[in-house]
């Protein structure tokens, strides 16, 4: 089962990877995703991508604070957003809510980011185990977002990349019904990102997820390596007329010493 309305959010494309998920508690969660995203492709990246997702996180919030004032139904709708800008060497990520980024490599699973609900800010700095998040009453409460007449800061932090890399920012949708361990198992065996992307929507729905599940999966490849070029809009981001392709590919490259093909469903 799915929402009727798709509150979830992606870009996958030259440069960027990110994913937005619109408060569930507020209305009007797929205009503020969808504002997140678009706001996000719109920016022409540099050579300092932390410059330009910090001014791409203002930009949102001043967007979602128009809408706002312009309709007072949209006052308060907010989102989650995890994006990756890539430099050619590694990525800076810009993260808000609980949305997430991980990392696969060398077989192991690394989460990148760290949630901004009710439950972690409980635990303090010591990670508490996927699990007791996930039978917590209030673990999808969120204490810090993208909303409307409430500005936020994202977190924001650099990752230096590595050839074999595996890259996947997903939904609440993800990975609130797919456990660690077949998370690890999908990056791990699948042969391609979009394979990844399909088979982790399908254990999400395979374990009951009632929510919109969202991904993003990104390789770090060889430089000779030639991957497409055609940025994909997905979610509440798509464009009137668009597509509705399940999978797609982005180039990431910016400079000759790395490369990147991605998928997003």
């Amino acid at each position: 089962m799915r929402r009727k309305v798709n509150e979830d959010a992606a870009y996958a494309g030259p440069g960027l990877l990110a994913v937005a998920d619109g408060v569930g508690d507020q209305p009007h969660g797929d205009i503020a995703s969808r504002t997140a995203i678009t706001t996000l492709a719109d920016i022409p990246f540099t050579a300092d991508p932390a410059a330009d997702l910090t001014s791409g996180v203002a930009e949102i919030s001043t967007r979602l604070d128009d809408l706002g004032r312009e309709d007072p139904a949209m006052a308060r709708m907010g989102t989650t957003l995890t994006a990756m800008a890539w430099d050619g060497y590694g990525f800076t990520v810009a993260h808000i809510g609980d949305t997430r980024a991980y990392l696969l490599r060398a077989g192991e699973l690394n989460l990148l980011t760290r949630d901004h609900t009710m439950v972690r800010s409980l635990a303090g700095d010591e990670r508490p185990a996927e699990g007791e998040s996930a039978g917590h009453p209030r673990r999808s409460k969120l204490v810090r977002a993208l909303q409307s007449g409430a500005g936020a800061d994202a977190d924001l932090f650099r990752h230096d990349a590595q050839p074999g890399d595996r890259y996947l920012l997903c939904s609440d949708g993800v990975f609130m019904f797919v456990e660690p361990e077949e998370i690890r198992e999908t990056l791990v065996r699948a042969a391609s990102p979009a394979e990844a992307v399909t088979r982790l929507v399908d254990l999400s729905t395979l374990a009951g997820g009632h929510d919109n599940a969202t991904c993003v999966v990104a390789d770090v490849v060889a430089p000779s390596r030639e991957v497409p070029r055609e940025p994909l809009l997905l979610g509440s981001a798509r464009e009137p007329g668009l597509l509705a392709r399940l999978t797609g590919f982005g180039r990431l490259a910016r400079r000759p010493a790395r490369t990147a093909d991605a998928a997003a469903r």
